[in-house]
């Protein structure tokens, strides 16, 4: 959301003191800077500039100090009795990240500069470095560009047309386009109003003084049903240009946008929190989330891959929020990866029936980004061919990994860590699978490890796959785990099961090398597969492989993953 918990919990510096009055002047704190602060914390600009202003001077006043009564040394200065925290107390990012960070707070990094415990000093020396949807972020400082191959697809015309593509369909362009769709629709008018502003088809929006009542439930068997909230349970005080949010109904659907929840917002003639209409506030920002399957790897991180994306958009990564997870029926919710959950909140996820039979007040949300838009990320999302991108989902991978305190064990000179996920389910099974792990364990310089994730914690998963050099798996969900490989590591889908795209692409957004089965005549399948309703299918059968030819595609991997520039030794193994 708007990020003013954050700048009232951080106690940021005024920004309308006068240069004279500013240690730093012009340097750390320019008018374009309090504009672009302004911009990313209200989310208001041009002509609502004066109110965001006038609700920023609020919050500032509110936080100040109340003086020294009541304490128990009448003599202590207002410092002393005040125990305020550094603004980059709160920054817990990869250190990769914390100049991209700090580029957009350029408050942080004023105060940071003044410190001289700031732990982020020698950061203060790149913040040139911008993720790349900044307004004035230099190509050259950008934390990542596509790498394109060809350009004969039809996509595009020229390689540097491909690049630019990719960079807008599944790179931090992305975000820049969200961030230029943005638009009010419900503007403030004065202090203590509410907000609403939104990317164009209500695939991502935010509000501030958000009233919903939710006195009257209506619960069903669908976890989201678009008649769930009525006229008049749904808004805030300000100006609604109803016409504008109307119009942006064209992906209305459960996975794809907002508007089905937000079509029926209203211009209340009351401000929800200050006039008392409210039997719970919520102080904390939140977001709210529809998901999609919790049980299934690469569709539950289709939500965690939004969520993060949405972060940016709103630029704040804190982790003091709420995360809600809207969902109309009354079922609970099956999550076999909730221990990703730390890595963007500090509490647990809350059902949206816990407010059930109130009237409840949020003074920031964001509806984030949501997992099956039309084209969105990373479901089914069409890529220009020949390119991928070591950006916006590396960022992702580096984000969740450091979050969740899973380190990088650098792998011993002279070994290859190889990691083979096995299923024991009924189909995609290994036929042969004694004999491949056999001729493995002939490569001295291979370690060798099977895996069955199936009965590991998940955060023990994530430790296995980011310290595997090789990772090799059949077709399904578990190869989403690419996603956690080490930069240098090459995923060697075993047998894609004639769907050739999914995690082709998966591999090209994280930018890690992609290996699939290529002889046709080297694989046996056990029949031809039974889909219970649609007949003959490949991905319901069990394969057995030639074992000269797998070990001719890992060898090959092998020298894929000692090549790379960021693999650790570049002496190339005599063994392979």
């Amino acid at each position: 959301a708007p990020r003013s918990a954050g700048l009232v919990l951080e106690r940021r510096p005024s920004i309308l003191k006068s240069e004279s009055e500013t240690e730093e002047g012009p340097e750390w704190i320019k008018k374009k800077e309090v504009n672009f602060i302004i911009k990313n914390e209200f989310g208001y600009s041009g002509r609502s500039a004066l109110c965001s202003l006038m609700m920023l001077m609020l919050l500032q006043f509110a936080m100040q100090p109340a003086g020294v009564s009541g304490l128990e040394d009448s003599d202590q200065t207002d410092a002393d009795a005040v125990k305020v925290l550094p603004l980059h107390n709160n920054i817990k990012l990869p250190d990769e990240h914390v100049p991209y960070f700090l580029y957009n707070n350029m408050h942080i990094a004023a105060s940071c500069k003044k410190d001289p415990v700031c732990p982020f000093k020698k950061h203060l020396r790149k913040l040139q470095s911008c993720w790349g949807y900044e307004n004035n972020c230099k190509p050259e400082y950008r934390f990542s560009y596509p790498v394109c191959t060809d350009a004969t697809s039809g996509w595009a015309n020229t390689i540097e047309a491909a690049q630019d593509i990719f960079w807008k369909q599944a790179d931090f362009g992305y975000v820049k386009e969200m961030l230029r769709e943005l638009q009010t629709l419900c503007e403030p008018a004065k202090p203590g109003d509410s907000s609403l502003m939104c990317s164009k088809y209500t695939r991502y929006c935010r509000a501030t003084n958000l009233y919903i009542d939710l006195r009257n439930p209506r619960r069903s068997t669908d976890r989201y049903k678009e008649d769930f909230i009525q006229d008049g349970e749904i808004g805030g005080h300000c100006k609604l240009d109803k016409k504008a949010l109307l119009a942006e109904g064209e992906h209305k659907s459960p996975l794809q946008s907002w508007f089905a929840e937000l079509q029926s917002y209203s211009q209340l003639n009351f401000q929800p929190i200050e006039d008392g209409n409210c039997d719970l506030i919520i102080e904390k920002p939140t977001y709210f989330m529809k998901l999609d399957a919790g049980v299934n790897m690469y569709h539950h991180f289709c939500d965690f891959v939004n969520l993060y994306i949405s972060q940016h958009i709103n630029n704040s990564f804190d982790t003091d929020l709420n995360i809600v997870m809207w969902d109309t029926s009354s079922y609970g919710y099956g999550d076999l990866f909730s221990d990703t959950w730390k890595a963007f909140a500090d509490h647990n996820i809350i059902h949206l029936k816990t407010f059930d039979f109130k009237r409840v007040c949020f003074k920031e949300v964001v509806f984030s980004l949501l997992p099956r838009m039309r084209y969105g990320l990373f479901y089914n999302t069409p890529l220009v061919p020949d390119c991928f991108s070591a950006g916006m989902f590396r960022a992702f991978s580096q984000h969740v990994l450091f979050r969740l305190n899973i380190s990088q064990e650098s792998p011993q000179f002279g070994r290859i860590r190889v990691t083979l996920l096995v299923r024991s389910t009924q189909y995609r099974r290994i036929l042969n699978q004694d004999e491949l792990v056999k001729a493995l364990k002939t490569i001295t310089v291979f370690d060798v490890r099977v895996v069955d994730y199936k009965d590991i914690r998940f955060l023990e998963q994530l430790k296995i796959t980011y310290n595997s050099d090789i990772f090799i798996s059949i077709h399904g969900a578990g190869l989403t785990h690419l996603l956690f490989l080490p930069d240098w590591a090459v995923v060697f889908e075993l047998f894609n099961c004639e769907d050739e795209r999914c995690y082709l692409d998966l591999a090209r957004l994280r930018g890690i090398h992609y290996m699939t089965w290529e002889k046709s005549d080297k694989v046996i399948s056990q029949d031809k597969g039974h889909h219970p309703t649609l007949g003959e299918h490949p991905k319901f059968t069990n394969y057995s492989f030639d074992v000269t030819e797998f070990m001719r595609l890992v060898l090959s991997a092998a020298q894929r993953v000692t090549q790379h520039p960021r693999w650790p030794f570049t002496q190339y193994h005599d063994e392979l």
